[in-house]
């Protein structure tokens, strides 16, 4: 599945919404809401992603413009907003501190059934008891309000006392002793996790076959970045791709969709994908960011380590 993660808004303010582009792809300046809610209408009219994820409130002027009438796209909600999502803050420095539970959603009002709640665990007892309880909080709340969920875990934000080779083992280990205390009823429907490298998540893929396991798109990165990231974590177990900022953006969005099913589906590889990508562009009268040969290189180490292995 592909899922499309339009909430940056509760992550940051007004830079949030992406690029505007001139005729030409050009950037030019951030975009408004309202062309920021147009160009998450035209890809759910696209109707290549699986879930569209946004802001409740977005999600209220969606529902209000009809975007959803119709669609086979499943809409969904971001729950919380703890503190270590506040990053796109202009001079903000949230994110230099342990993640603080904090939630400014009621999900009574919230209109859609499917929500997305993120948890952060930094190796501190204190900081991770207080986002266990928020959790414990939340999931009474969903189910009274009727809602299913997903879970989103976080890598550390903060110092965590081990190597950045021992996060992919902490955040597992981390998130099934965190299941293990749910019945059936209030657990996820699916996982949302950081691409910790190929052991990791086989490891996790592997241990439960009822937990199903998606990959959050991180940076931006390259476009070939973007597409190894879908190939690499499908191999390795995945079963779903969330990505916000790669596909936000990117120089055409609906293009760069629709490769991304390619790769998913199996018929396309990473690189093939990046030059079918500007080949769209080039079709289409857009200037790319970067020059093919730029947008071929794998930049993320994660990533190229899998390769070399």
């Amino acid at each position: 599945m592909i899922a499309d993660a339009k909430d940056a808004d509760m992550s940051g303010g007004i830079m949030t919404t992406g690029l505007r582009r001139d005729d030409d792809g050009v950037p030019a300046g951030s975009r408004t809401r309202l062309e920021f809610i147009a160009e998450i209408e035209t890809l759910i009219r696209q109707d290549i992603v699986d879930i569209m994820l946004t802001s409740a409130s977005n999600m209220e002027l969606l529902r209000q413009r009809g975007a959803f009438a119709g669609s086979p796209v499943k809409p969904a909600i971001r729950a919380n907003d703890a503190t270590d999502v506040w990053g796109v803050i202009r001079g903000g420095r949230y994110r230099d501190t342990p993640s603080r539970p904090f939630r400014s959603v009621d999900l009574a009002l919230a209109q859609a059934e499917l929500c997305l709640y993120s948890i952060t665990f930094n190796n501190d007892a204190d900081a991770d008891l207080a986002a266990l309880r928020a959790f414990a909080d939340f999931r009474r709340e969903a189910r009274a309000a009727g809602k299913k969920y997903f879970l989103e875990v976080f890598n550390p934000n903060a110092q965590a006392g081990f190597s950045s080779a021992e996060t992919g083992a902490f955040v597992n280990d981390c998130i099934v002793r965190t299941l293990a205390g749910l019945t059936a009823g209030e657990r996820p429907e699916f996982l949302k996790v950081a691409y910790n490298g190929a052991r990791a998540m086989e490891e996790l893929a592997t241990y439960d076959p009822s937990i199903v396991v998606g990959v959050l798109g991180g940076g931006s990165g390259t476009h070939r970045d973007t597409f190894e990231l879908v190939a690499q974590a499908e191999k390795y177990g995945a079963r779903l791709a969330l990505f916000g900022r790669k596909i936000n953006s990117a120089e055409h969005q609906p293009s760069i969709i629709s490769w991304l099913r390619r790769v998913a589906d199996g018929d396309a590889s990473s690189s093939e994908a990046v030059r079918g990508y500007h080949r769209d562009l080039q079709a289409l009268g857009l200037r790319p960011d970067r020059a093919l040969d730029d947008d071929l290189v794998i930049t993320e180490e994660v990533l190229n380590a899998a390769i070399v292995n």
